[in-house]
C-alpha cells in the first residue's frame, strides 16, 4: 500500500486568543489529525511539522508557514495538505489556482475535513470553485465593512491609528498635543510665513537644528531624528492634523484632537503655498520657451518643431524635432531629429559666444581690423557673453543648420551690426556663418551634444560628491566607523558605501570634473551603480569606455 505523507496547513486571521493554550489553531490541528487518523487504513500517516500561520489573512500567499509548506511540496517532501476548511488555506480564486499549480506539478493532493468533495471530477472541481468564490466574497465583504466604517469614524473626528504625527501623542481614538514637539511645529509654520518658501524654510531649519521625530520599530529599529526634508516640511505644512481636522481620501473633517495651528491661520498659510506654486509654474513656463523657434533646420532642409513630453512626476521636458516625425506621426520608416531643447540652447550660445569673442572672427566683420577696433568689438560683445541669460545671444541667430556631425549658425547682419554699432549690410554672408563640429551621444532615452568647441558643462553634483566623499575617508582615517559617520552626517551607511569611492579617484579625473571635462557618461548617478577600482590606470580604462 503507497503511504500518503499527509502535512496539516492552520491559520487564523487575528490575532485575537493565540496567546490561550488552547487556541483555534491548535483546534483546526486536532481535527485535521483525527481525519488523518481515521484514514490509516488508506496509507495515510501524519507528518512532524507544524505548518501553522497565526495573525495572517488568507486573501494573500505571503504567509511563511505556506510558503515552507508550498516549497515542502515541490522538493517532494508532502504528498497531502490537509486543512480544516478550504477558506483556510486561501481566499482568493487566483491564488488557489496558483497552489492548485503548485500541488499538480508535484503529483500532490489537499484535502478539507469538513468539506467533502472529489477535485478529480468536473463536479467536484465546480464545488470548490464555489466554495472559493463565496470565501472571496465574504472576505472583500469584509474589507468593505472595514473600510467603511473607517469613513464613518473619521466623519466623526475620530483618529483611526496609522503613523502618529509629530507634534502628537495617540491617546486612545484621538490625540494629544506633545509639548515638545508642537513647539517645533509652530516654529516651521513660523519660518514659512516669515520667508515664504519651502527651500527658505529647510535652510532656517537646519540652521536651528530642528530634527524630525526618532521612531523605534516593533524590531528595535531606529529611525527619524534627522533634518527635515523639503518634502517633509511641505507634508507638515499642507497636513490639516494641526488644524484640528482629520483628512480621509479627499474630504477633511473637524477631528476631536486640540490644535496645534489656529484654523484660520492654517487656511491662510494653505493659500500663501497655493499661490507660491502658482508662481513657480509660471516662472518655469516662462523658463521654457524655446528659444530657437523657427531657426532651425536638418539636411533635407525640413524644419524642427519645438515640442514636449512629460515624465510621471509631471516633468516637462521639451525637444526639437523633425517636422516630418510629427506630421507622419506613427507611421513606419520615418527618420528625423529629435533633439533635447535645453541641452541645444545652451550648447549653440556656447559655441556663439566662443566665436564671437574671437579676434580671427571681429577681424572679418569690423570695418576697421585694427588691434583696438578688435578690442572695442570684444568689450561690446562681452556685454551678452557674460549674461546668464542666453536669450540675447540667440537672438543674434537667423538661422540654424543641422547636419549629422556638424551644425552651421547663420549671424543676423544687422543685429550683430547694432551691437558691434558697425554697418555690417554689405558684408559677405560666410562672414557670418559659423560651423562648428558636434557629436550625439546617446544613453537610454538620453540624447547628448557634444561640441567641440563648447567649454564642457561642470556636474555640480558629481563634484559635490567627490568633496564629500574625501571628507568621509579623512573621518574613516582617523578611526570612525562607517555607522557613526552616517549617525553624525545624518546620512545611511549605504550611501556612504557607495559615494566612499570617489575619494580614491586619481588627480587628473578630478581635475577634469572640477573643469568640466568628464566622461559624458560619468555622472553621481553613474558612480552610484558601478564599482571605481582604487587602481589609477584601471579607472582611466573604465572611463575611457564611457
Amino acid at each position: 500500500m503507497k503511504k500518503l505523507r499527509c502535512a496539516i496547513y492552520t491559520r487564523k486571521s487575528s490575532e485575537d486568543g493565540l496567546e490561550q493554550e488552547f487556541n483555534s489553531l491548535d483546534a483546526q490541528r486536532e481535527a485535521c489529525a483525527a481525519y488523518i487518523a481515521s484514514q490509516k487504513h488508506e496509507g495515510w500517516i501524519l507528518l512532524p511539522e507544524h505548518y501553522d500561520d497565526g495573525g495572517l489573512s488568507g486573501g494573500s500567499l505571503e504567509r511563511p508557514a505556506l510558503k515552507q509548506l508550498l516549497q515542502d511540496i515541490a522538493d517532494g517532501l508532502v504528498d497531502q495538505i490537509v486543512v480544516y476548511k478550504i477558506d483556510r488555506l486561501t481566499r482568493s480564486l487566483a491564488d488557489f489556482s496558483k497552489i492548485v499549480d503548485t500541488l499538480d506539478a508535484a503529483e500532490a493532493s489537499f484535502v478539507s475535513v469538513t468539506q467533502s468533495f472529489n477535485t478529480a471530477t468536473s463536479m467536484g472541481r465546480l464545488t470548490l470553485n464555489m466554495l472559493l468564490s463565496f470565501a472571496q466574497f465574504e472576505r472583500e465583504v469584509t474589507a468593505e465593512r472595514i473600510r467603511d466604517k473607517i469613513a464613518a469614524s473619521k466623519r466623526r473626528g475620530l483618529w483611526m491609528g496609522g503613523l502618529v504625527p509629530l507634534g502628537y501623542d495617540a491617546d486612545g481614538r484621538t490625540l494629544k498635543i506633545n509639548d515638545a514637539e508642537a513647539k517645533t511645529i509652530e516654529m516651521l509654520y513660523d519660518l514659512y510665513e516669515q520667508h515664504g518658501t519651502v527651500r527658505a524654510v529647510k535652510a532656517a531649519a537646519d540652521d536651528l537644528g530642528l530634527r524630525s521625530r526618532q521612531r523605534t520599530s516593533a524590531d528595535g529599529q531606529h529611525s527619524g531624528g534627522i533634518t527635515f526634508s523639503r518634502g517633509h516640511i511641505h507634508n507638515l505644512l499642507t497636513n490639516p492634523i494641526y488644524s484640528g481636522r482629520i483628512r480621509h481620501k479627499a474630504n477633511v473633517h473637524d477631528g476631536q484632537h486640540d490644535a496645534i495651528i489656529d484654523p484660520d491661520r492654517w487656511e491662510r498659510i494653505q493659500q500663501m503655498l497655493q499661490d507660491g506654486a502658482v508662481k513657480g509654474r509660471a516662472r518655469k513656463t516662462a523658463k521654457q520657451r524655446s528659444l530657437l523657434c523657427g531657426k532651425l533646420f536638418d539636411e533635407t532642409g525640413d524644419r524642427l518643431t519645438p515640442s514636449h513630453s512629460k515624465t510621471r512626476a509631471g516633468v516637462r521636458l521639451r525637444y526639437y524635432v523633425s517636422h516630418r516625425l510629427i506630421r507622419n506621426s506613427g507611421e513606419a520608416n520615418t527618420d528625423g531629429w529629435r533633439l533635447p531643447a535645453e541641452e541645444l540652447e545652451i550648447k549653440v550660445a556656447l559655441v556663439l559666444r566662443q566665436h564671437l569673442n574671437k579676434s580671427s572672427f571681429i577681424s572679418k566683420v569690423v570695418q576697421d581690423a585694427s588691434a583696438s577696433a578688435i578690442a572695442t568689438a570684444r568689450a561690446k560683445v562681452q556685454v551678452i557673453s557674460v549674461r546668464k541669460d542666453i536669450k540675447p545671444s540667440l537672438d543674434l541667430i537667423e538661422r540654424i543648420d543641422l547636419r549629422p556631425g556638424e551644425v552651421s549658425i547663420f549671424v543676423k547682419a544687422e543685429k550683430l551690426g547694432a551691437l558691434l554699432e558697425q554697418d555690417l549690410e554689405d558684408l559677405p554672408q560666410d562672414h557670418l556663418i559659423i560651423t562648428a563640429p558636434f557629436q550625439l551621444r546617446k544613453r537610454g532615452v538620453e540624447t547628448k551634444l557634444i561640441f567641440a568647441d563648447a567649454p564642457g558643462a561642470r556636474d555640480e553634483a558629481l563634484i559635490k560628491n567627490i568633496a564629500t566623499a574625501h571628507h568621509w575617508f579623512e573621518q574613516i582615517k582617523s578611526g570612525k566607523s562607517f555607522g557613526q559617520i552616517a549617525a553624525d552626517e545624518g546620512t545611511s551607511t549605504r550611501r556612504i558605501h557607495q559615494m566612499i569611492e570617489l575619494a580614491l579617484l586619481a588627480p587628473d579625473l578630478i581635475r577634469n570634473a572640477l573643469d568640466g571635462k568628464q566622461p559624458f557618461g560619468f555622472t553621481s548617478d553613474w558612480c552610484l551603480r558601478h564599482s571605481i577600482p582604487s587602481d589609477w590606470s584601471e579607472q582611466h580604462a573604465l572611463l575611457a569606455t564611457l
